[in-house]
């Protein structure tokens, strides 16, 4: 890419559905690894093998989300507020860069600490270095508050196809396993360092002596506080299963494939809210609340038409797909798949309601605090359940704490999102996925198992969906519709 491009895109204003395209790319491509590799890595390493990468890889995320400090987010959220002003976004660049690399130092002092008391997982912890050092190398909240994620899909895209082949070329037997730790967490980290080359298109000097660090430190901490206690039910539901079953990590192998699934399923939908985010950010510093209503309603519209479906049709092709997809002794997945699908809805709401209304709107504490119960919440149903249910207790105690916090969030979210505009955005869908779910589990029934049978499941269940919906009458879907012909006919 030349620099005269790079200025081009400098000038230009965003486009929030070119952005959604970029980031739509960019987040398929963080989790397009494992989905690709895992069909191989299920077969070489096995239940126990993916549950010892899952287990270690929860503790040294403790760290990270330490390191951190919830710069990411407020990152995003300032420079997206001062993103015409080039030497203030500059300012505010290197002074919250510059206070994640010290939080980043501080937590490598403590994370070798656990490298020299650990035993059984050194080697394993040693490794995972690398992805607590990537923690400061990520300024992927820059481009994401001046909207430009195309700039940063490309490298990503070569660094993790290059994984991928190394993976396939290196990784041939269970005693592998530590370097396809090592492999996961270098990826990881080349992909944030490839991120800093473009950045001296975005940026003026400034006088390094001048910079406060001090000053956002606070600010930083109102988004650290939900960030570590959303981590109670994303990561800690790992490290629990990995205390309660001791040596035998099956079941958090059970665990990483099911979730890994949903986190699949929800791409669509956090990936449009990332990208919207900043929008909303900008607006909301504007002041443009007309726009803002508008936004909002169109974006829980959006959630709820792909939400709903791949809930419903995540769980409705999961007895097919599973014994081909990750191969035999993998059964207890389904299961998991059946409690574990109402997330791609839940959280789908969830962060369509924190991410467009209550971060840019400067309600991050309020949320934050629902966050902190809903983690209590999680943890006390994980104490309970998991001991008895392993991995599907795990997955009933994160169903639960996330529909607690979506309730929360709604009664937050009442200036913008009201109960009828829920319903007007839910009733027709909720039917149309049931009628899908049926047709689903018919072709099921009457296919041979295997990647075809998964994917005419998926067509047909799409269609008959998306038809359903258009026949009766869905605004949202008719308004896309007639607004894609429009464009099919300037092209013309």
């Amino acid at each position: 890419m030349s620099l005269k491009k790079n200025k081009n895109w400098e000038k230009s204003d965003p486009s929030v559905k070119k952005n959604y395209i970029y980031n739509l790319i960019y987040q398929v491509l963080t989790l397009l690894t494992p989905f690709i590799t895992t069909p191989y890595i299920s077969r070489i390493l096995g239940a126990e093998g993916t549950g010892v990468q899952s287990y270690t890889n929860s503790v040294v995320q403790y760290f990270a989300i330490l390191a951190a400090l919830g710069t990411a987010s407020y990152g995003q959220r300032e420079i997206a507020r001062h993103r015409d002003n080039k030497e203030e976004r500059s300012r505010l660049f290197w002074e919250i860069e510059l206070l994640c690399a010290v939080t980043t130092a501080a937590c490598l002092v403590v994370w070798m600490g656990v490298i020299g008391f650990s035993q059984a997982y050194r080697p394993y912890y040693a490794v995972l270095t690398l992805t607590l050092a990537a923690v400061a190398l990520d300024i992927s909240w820059f481009f994401g508050g001046l909207e430009r994620y195309g700039l940063i899909v490309l490298r990503n895209l070569i660094i993790k196809a290059a994984g991928i082949l190394m993976l396939f070329v290196f990784i041939k037997s269970r005693e592998d396993l530590l370097l396809y730790v090592a492999l996961i967490a270098a990826t990881g980290f080349l992909g944030n360092l490839s991120m800093w080359g473009y950045l001296r298109h975005f940026l003026v000097k400034v006088d390094f002596k001048s910079l406060s660090i001090k000053r956002h430190f606070k600010e930083t901490l109102v988004y650290f506080v939900p960030t570590i206690a959303t981590s109670v039910y994303t990561i800690l539901d790992k490290t629990m299963l990995g205390w309660f079953t001791g040596d035998d990590k099956t079941q958090n192998g059970y665990y990483e494939y099911a979730t890994g699934f949903v986190n699949m399923a929800k791409i669509l939908i956090l990936s449009y809210n990332a990208v919207v985010s900043a929008r909303m950010s900008y607006l909301f510093a504007e002041e443009r609340m007309e726009e803002i209503h508008r936004r909002a309603e169109e974006s829980l519209s959006f959630v709820m038409l792909l939400a709903v479906p791949m809930a419903v049709g995540l769980a409705a092709i999961s007895p097919g797909f599973v014994p081909w997809f990750l191969g035999p002794g993998y059964e207890p997945v389904i299961q998991l798949l059946y409690v574990c699908s109402p997330l791609v809805l839940v959280v789908g709401l969830s962060d369509c309601m924190g991410s467009l209304i209550l971060t840019p709107s400067g309600q991050r504490a309020k949320s934050g605090k629902v966050i902190v119960a809903g983690s209590a919440v999680n943890f006390i149903l994980n104490l309970l359940a998991i001991p008895r249910f392993g991995a599907a207790g795990a997955a009933g105690a994160s169903v639960a704490a996330e529909v607690f916090i979506t309730c929360m969030y709604l009664y937050l979210c009442r200036g913008y999102i009201g109960p009828r505009l829920l319903a007007a955005c839910s009733v027709k869908r909720l039917a149309a996925a049931a009628v899908m779910f049926a047709a689903v589990r018919m072709l099921g029934d009457v296919l041979a198992p295997g990647p075809l049978m998964t994917f005419g499941q998926v067509c047909a269940g799409a269609a008959v969906y998306f038809l359903l919906l258009f026949f009766a009458g869905d605004g949202f879907l008719r308004k896309s519709a007639a607004e894609f012909r429009r464009r099919l006919g300037r092209r013309a």
